[in-house]
């Protein structure tokens, strides 16, 4: 999936709400119906040169409402753009459960960038923060893909990739990929999972970040031309940890 073209998502950050609060829902799907097809305030993330599109709706699992994602040889999302400060809210928690992984899923090749499961985070371009050869390295790369995002953080679930890995995005130097889960060993269980934000931004760029300016869930086996199913739960951001269950 060209991670580039996730640009296509900042019409939707526009003008996006400003959340405020201990706890700040931007995945509410628990609360949601079964059976509808797109949560609120979520659109579909779609990609101009990908007719295949991943199935997303609404489904009870376990008894509550959760995100039902199912792709073949086909990419999409679900994005929803929103204003948070990871200063103030710099963990995010959420839950996930896969059926499958990808055999061919591989982060550092594009050939291999799909996966099961994966929860991006987008941030703002802020100049400021920016050096003059960063800048203009930036600049370029809009002229080429068009009105891209700042920078963006993908969490994965992996085939191969040791849980705890980062990598290098296969399109863009500006999207880093860190793996939180990896391989067949929890497949079929639902696993919470915890980061804190603002440690992987500076980790993964070097300083400190900007806004978050979006949300975005995929599942996406259009390199691959494989197969996948996940779900997705309820995401939150907090002021700080609870510690995973």
């Amino acid at each position: 999936m060209p991670a580039l073209l996730l640009g296509a998502l900042l019409f939707l950050c526009a003008a996006p709400p400003v959340l405020s609060g201990e706890v700040l829902t931007v995945g509410g799907f628990s609360s949601a119906s079964p059976g509808t097809t797109l949560p609120e305030h979520w659109e579909p993330l779609l990609f101009e040169k990908i007719p295949a599109h991943t199935r997303y709706t609404l489904v009870k699992d376990e008894g509550i409402t959760v995100v039902k994602a199912e792709s073949r040889a086909a990419a999409s999302g679900l994005i929803r753009g929103i204003l948070i400060d990871p200063e103030k809210y710099p963990v995010i928690r959420w839950r996930w459960k896969i059926t499958n992984v990808i055999n061919g899923s591989d982060p550092r090749r594009k050939e291999g960038d799909d996966y099961p499961a994966r929860l991006y985070i987008t941030f703002a371009y802020d100049p400021a923060r920016l050096d003059f050869l960063e800048r203009l390295k930036f600049q370029a790369a809009r002229m080429v893909y068009g009105d891209i995002p700042g920078a963006a953080i993908n969490y994965i679930w992996a085939t191969k990739t040791p849980v705890g890995t980062w990598t290098d995005n296969a399109y863009t130097a500006y999207t880093r990929m860190y793996t939180v889960e990896s391989g067949r060993g929890r497949t079929g269980e639902w696993i919470v999972e915890e980061r804190n934000i603002l440690q992987d931004y500076i980790q993964a760029f070097g300083r400190r970040p900007p806004l978050i300016n979006g949300v975005a869930i995929m599942t996406d086996t259009d390199n691959t031309g494989e197969q996948a199913t996940a779900y997705y739960g309820d995401i939150v951001f907090m002021q700080s940890t609870r510690g995973a269950d």
